[in-house]
């Protein structure tokens, strides 16, 4: 049943829950929208009418409408778009004030025909109401006897927002005594308590005041705060406490009986009678100090009612109680310290307590030496003693305790210069009048290793002549120590050391007792003329100290090698023009010592020598020298024997001759090598070396430079064979190029780069009447007029590949052997153009795939590619005729000159040194002629 409604103010509640019942079968679907509280006016919630499924045209005129269970209406629709929207502000806490789900449940209506919708609307908490406690301040009373860890409970805040927006959290203000322990369900705090950290006390503070805070999760994050008083209840836990737990005072051995000796004050920070005092001796304190003092109870004061004696007891400890009056009483304690004052009647006392002796000589400044006490029996004043050293030595006296003195070294030490020393002591008290006491210690010093052994000097030299026999003593070290004991005794050692390679042990050796120093080896003046090696002397303390002497030694030499005349010198013959004058040098000799010094130094002369021999011989260089000039009488040979002898003890010599023949002139001179060596002062070592490593480097030069010349050759030959491959036998009807395994030639472009293209032309050919044999002739006409190709000239298309790219024919012809002459064709080969007259590059027609060829064609007027003029060159022959062989052409562009650079020369042939190998072949090419000649007449 659908029951229509004409006035909205008209309906109810019994109408609605009515209409709900009968129309249940048309409720569609249930929507759920979720917003914040506190929402704004117009806030939107949805689009209704669109979630629903209803027209936007159809929600006006069927009365779409909110209908809540609340009589505040807190939603509307908007009916021109659909639009659920806030109608009032909703507070959360007021709605739902018990739950944390807070859902506003709506219906929408629409009427014609009556649908009915559930929505439900869920309010989201916001943060805000702030935590609040139900009181500004709590107090508490907690006695002192409280232990630590007892808890207190208290009453937590209260938050009118839910989840996380509730409290969450909880602070307690810093405090040494109390902290905060609570405990979380699910988020939620359930339990808040008050947890004592330390025990009480009332006596330091009897008041405590805390400030508790809680907290939300919320956001922004709010708070709450109050005041926890915490009072103090006092009990008895203080003992009773003495100004200072130690009494101390003086008092003369003859001081009255009745005197007040000291007065006692305790204190107890407990209240009433927990804080009431009684003063009593220890029940521990001996009877006979009891009876020299006595303690009043209430006042605490001790008088003196004995008498006091120094002697017998230098001073009284007294031990008070302090007593208060709670149900458990508690006692303080005190000592009481009582001193006897006596007169100086004792001198001091002094005792070594410690005496460490001898002393090291390298002890430092403030080594202790000796403990020494100074007591007196006195007190006071009388009792305080000095003490001091009366003579001048390098130790001192400190005090180290109240009664003790410690001697220390107060300057450097030396055994070496003073071994013992007498030390003398005084103590003095301060009594007055003072008293004092002396005392002797005697003190010696103990040596060290602190020096290091010592030569006369540090450097020494020594001679030792060569050829010494092995084991020959040649020098002593000797080192001294001022050190005693071990620490002087010395050994001796030759430092490691290489001459050569060799170590310096292999030649000397040393004697560690004494220092001698031994010869290994016989010395050889020519091996090693000088050497130096190091001793060292060491002691034998603890650690070992050193020292160095550096010993030069020099070998010195004998004469033990006879001069020598090197091999080339030996029988020499030297030539020596007639017409030489006098003074002229003839020859030199030089001989060789291996000794040095005057050993070595040598003289000539001659051996023998008559006045009739024309030369001289300088003693000091050797050099022969004509002392007059040559006469008919002198013989022409002479034959002089040279006597080298050196300076040394022994004198030894050398011989040696030299054969001097004389010719007619210098012209007829020929200088022995040997001569000639000698006269250029030979070759020295250096020298060999120098020639064999220029000799070296040269062959190295010169096989770099072959091999390099051999690669190149190696890859010229390469390309040449890659040439030959390409470049293959094609015939066409018009002519053809062939590669031709007689001749090779280069194809220059005007960049310069070169290129092994071979062009090879057949000629068509005719013979000549009345001969048989067809002979092509190459002539070049300055007069005649060039003629356009045979349309039908083909070319290769590998060809046209391996010149890569466009080939420009500036000069060419095509010789026809005929019987009124040659013919000269200039055919130009383009790679591209658009000019139709300019002439075009095909491929023949039919033509195979082996088949290198290409088909030119020339217009009628081309302009592009006029036509040169060969030009003769002035050294090629006017009838050049190559019988029975097609011509041969090699173009290329030479630039030697400008007017060789305008010019293309057109070579016919090989070189005109093959001219003569050419005229051998003749019958044999004139037969492969007429061959091809037939050939091409087949073709």
């Amino acid at each position: 049943m659908l029951i229509q409604m004409q006035d909205y103010e008209a309906r109810s509640w019994l109408v609605h829950f009515i209409l709900f019942q009968m129309s249940w079968n048309v409720v569609l679907c249930q929507l759920h929208y979720v917003i914040p509280e506190e929402s704004r006016h117009g806030t939107f919630v949805g689009r209704i009418a669109q979630d629903l499924g209803l027209d936007i045209g159809e929600i006006n005129s069927r009365m779409l409408r909110v209908v809540s269970t609340d009589e505040k209406e807190y939603f509307q629709i908007n009916l021109q778009n659909g639009i659920l929207f806030v109608n009032n502000i909703i507070d959360r806490e007021e709605i739902c004030q018990d739950t944390s789900l807070c859902v506003i449940h709506l219906q929408m209506i629409v009427d014609k025909p009556v649908q009915i919708y559930l929505v439900e609307v869920e309010i989201e908490d916001i943060n805000d109401n702030s935590p609040a406690f139900s009181s500004t301040g709590y107090n508490l009373v907690i006695s002192e006897l409280k232990h630590a860890g007892s808890h207190f409970p208290l009453e937590g805040a209260v938050d009118a927002d839910v989840g996380t927006n509730t409290v969450t959290n909880y602070e307690l203000s810093a405090s040494d005594y109390f902290t905060l322990d609570f405990q979380k369900y699910m988020n939620q705090i359930r339990t808040l308590e008050l947890v004592l950290k330390k025990p009480l006390d009332r006596e330091k503070q009897s008041t405590h005041t805390l400030t508790l805070t809680c907290y939300d999760g919320g956001k922004p994050r709010l708070s709450g705060t109050t005041q926890i008083v915490v009072t103090v209840e006092d009990a008895n836990d203080n003992s009773p406490v003495f100004d200072q737990p130690f009494y101390q005072c003086s008092v003369a051995e003859n001081t009255v009986i009745g005197t007040l000796v000291m007065k006692l004050n305790a204190t107890d920070l407990d209240q009433g009678k927990n804080g009431k005092i009684t003063y009593a001796f220890s029940k521990l304190l001996p009877s006979q100090v009891k009876d020299i003092f006595k303690l009043d109870p209430n006042t605490g004061e001790i008088k003196l009612i004995g008498s006091l004696d120094y002697e017998s007891t230098k001073r009284y400890d007294i031990s008070v109680d302090a007593t208060d009056h709670g149900e458990n009483p508690m006692v303080g304690h005190c000592k009481v310290l009582v001193t006897v004052v006596d007169v100086n009647d004792n001198p001091p006392e002094l005792i070594v307590t410690s005496l460490s002796v001898p002393v090291p000589e390298d002890s430092p400044q403030g080594t202790i030496v000796a403990m020494i006490r100074a007591q007196d029996k006195d007190s006071g004043s009388n009792g305080k003693v000095s003490c001091h050293i009366s003579n001048h030595t390098p130790f001192k006296i400190i005090p180290a305790f109240m009664r003790d003195f410690s001697l220390t070294v107060d300057g450097p030490l030396d055994r070496e210069k003073k071994s013992t020393y007498d030390i003398f002591l005084t103590a003095t008290d301060e009594g007055f009048p003072p008293m004092s006491v002396s005392m002797t210690l005697k003190i010696d010093i103990s040596d060290v290793n602190d020096n290091s052994p010592q030569f006369i000097q540090s450097y020494d030299t020594i001679f030792i002549k060569e050829n010494n026999p092995p084991g020959f003593h040649v020098y002593t070290v000797s080192a001294s120590d001022p050190d005693v004991g071990q620490n002087s005794f010395l050994t001796y050692s030759i430092t490691d050391k290489n001459i050569d390679g060799i170590p310096i042990s292999s030649y000397i050796s040393i004697q560690p007792e004494n220092g001698k120093v031994f010869a290994l080896v016989s010395f050889d003046h020519e091996q090693i003329t000088y050497f130096q090696c190091h001793i060292r002397a060491t002691d034998a303390g603890l650690p070992p100290l050193s020292s160095n002497l550096t010993l030069n030694i020099f070998i010195e030499d004998i004469n033990d090698n006879a001069p020598f005349f090197p091999p080339i010198i030996l029988a020499t013959t030297v030539k020596a023009p007639k017409t030489a004058q006098s003074g002229n040098l003839i020859t030199k000799v030089r001989a060789v010592d291996l000794d040095s010094g005057y050993n070595a130094l040598m003289s000539y002369s001659f051996k023998e020598s008559s006045g009739k021999v024309p030369f001289i011989i300088s003693q000091q260089t050797g050099d022969i020298i004509l002392k007059r000039s040559f006469t008919d009488s002198d013989n022409d040979e002479y034959r002089l024997v040279v006597v080298a002898q050196d300076h040394g003890e022994p004198v030894m010599t050398a011989l040696t001759q030299i054969i001097i023949s004389l010719v007619e002139s210098e012209e007829d001179m020929t200088l022995d090598p040997q001569e000639s060596n000698r006269n250029s002062d030979e070759f020295s070592e250096a020298n060999v070396y120098l020639v064999i490593a220029i000799c070296i480097i040269s062959s190295i030069f010169l096989i770099t430079l072959i091999a390099f010349t051999v690669l190149r050759w190696q890859k010229y030959r390469d390309e040449v064979n890659d040439l030959k491959e390409n470049y293959k036998i094609c015939s066409n009807t018009g002519g053809s190029w062939m590669y031709s395994q007689e001749s090779q030639y280069k194809f220059y472009l005007n960049s310069g780069q070169p290129k092994n293209d071979l062009m090879v032309f057949t000629p068509n050919s005719s013979q000549a009447p009345g001969n048989g044999n067809a002979v092509s002739e190459a002539v070049f006409l300055n007069s005649s007029k060039p003629k356009h190709p045979n349309p039908d000239w083909r070319y290769s298309a590998s060809l046209k590949a391996a010149m890569q790219g466009a080939v420009h024919m500036e000069g060419a012809a095509v010789l026809r052997g005929a019987a009124v002459g040659l013919e000269p064709q200039w055919p130009t080969v383009s790679s591209a153009t658009t000019d139709p007259e300019g002439g075009e590059v095909s491929p023949p027609v039919g033509a195979g795939v082996n088949c290198n060829s290409w088909t030119f064609k020339y217009g009628p007027g081309n302009q592009k590619q006029p036509v040169p003029v060969p030009q003769i060159p002035p050294d090629f022959p006017e009838n050049f005729i190559i019988p029975g062989s097609p011509a041969i052409i090699s173009i290329r562009q030479d630039q030697p000159s400008a007017q060789a650079q305008k010019s293309n020369f057109i070579t016919f042939g090989k070189k005109e040194e093959t001219k003569k190998k050419k005229k051998k072949k003749k019958g044999k090419n004139q037969e492969k002629a007429n061959n091809n000649t037939n050939d091409n007449n087949d073709q």
